[in-house]
């Protein structure tokens, strides 16, 4: 026969309440910890996007806007070489009297004139003008074309004084002289006047 003994059985008793207490104590550490993990606050640096990442973006964003402004207006305004549309309010600018001159300087060199009159019978008033001129040839190529703004011819003695049409804007009603001016002309050019053509007009 197995005797029991008392004090063992005491502390057996003791020691598994002991293990259990400190069991309960390891999981509490252990829950706090993770918990405080859980909780506490992100550095900055370990989310979102750095500061340097979102300003290179903006300007990678910024040069696109302005490639694509620029390309819109290039196309817009057309290659100068090339027979652009005439304007909307070109037909209320007729042109009349046209004549040719040229004038030789004293260093040699010569330019050529075409002179008129343009009126404004619209119901804007004009203050600028951009003209292209087309000097055909005979061996049936394409024109020579000349892209410049139009001048209003502002006195006449002692010598022409030309300038710009925003200078003095042509109002509903207003007839003008202008002048052209061509440092050079094509060489094959049939020596026939040449067409003036207004492919811009700005109004107010």
């Amino acid at each position: 026969m197995v005797g029991w003994d008392g004090s063992r059985g005491i502390k057996f008793r003791l020691m598994s309440e002991q293990q259990r207490a400190n069991d309960d104590q390891t999981k509490n550490v252990k829950y706090s910890a993770s918990d405080s993990e859980i909780f506490a606050p992100k550095k900055s640096g370990e989310s979102g996007m750095p500061l340097k990442a979102w300003a290179v973006a903006g300007l990678v964003v910024l040069a696109v806007v302005v490639v694509l402004v620029l390309a819109g207006r290039r196309k817009t305004t057309g290659a100068p070489n090339m027979i652009q549309p005439l304007a909307v309010y070109a037909a209320n600018l007729p042109l009349s009297q046209l004549a040719m001159s040229e004038s030789t300087s004293l260093s040699g060199g010569k330019s050529t004139f075409v002179d008129g009159r343009v009126k404004n019978t619209g119901s804007q008033t004009v203050t600028g003008i951009t003209v292209q001129v087309l000097f055909r040839n005979e061996e049936g190529m394409p024109p020579q074309v000349e892209t410049l703004p139009m001048s209003l011819i502002r006195t006449r003695e002692p010598y022409i004084d030309t300038q710009a049409v925003g200078a003095a804007p042509l109002k509903p009603g207003d007839e003008r002289e202008f002048r052209l001016i061509f440092e050079a002309i094509p060489g094959n050019w049939n020596m026939q006047m040449p067409e003036v053509h207004l492919v811009r007009v700005d109004t107010r």
